[in-house]
């Protein structure tokens, strides 16, 4: 189960149609809000931050866990 915020970063890396390993760009207020989102999802190796600021892309992993996630959203 994945906390709203969480759920907010894949809608996001979803809407863009990223693919794992395609570096996503978060700023400002997104960027603010969304920081431990994003930081738990590299924890849980979902995420990868790239050396860019702000810039991050998903892992296989992350991937299909975004997948589920949009998918397990839309059912509800």
């Amino acid at each position: 189960m994945m906390t709203t915020a969480e759920q907010r970063v894949f809608r996001t890396f979803r809407q863009y149609l990223m693919t794992p390993g395609r570096m996503l760009c978060f700023s400002g207020p997104d960027l603010q809000r969304d920081t431990v989102a994003l930081k738990l999802l590299t924890e849980k190796k979902f995420l990868v931050k790239e050396k860019f600021a702000g810039g991050y892309s998903l892992t296989p992993a992350g991937f299909t866990a975004m997948i589920r996630e949009c998918q397990a959203a839309k059912s509800q």
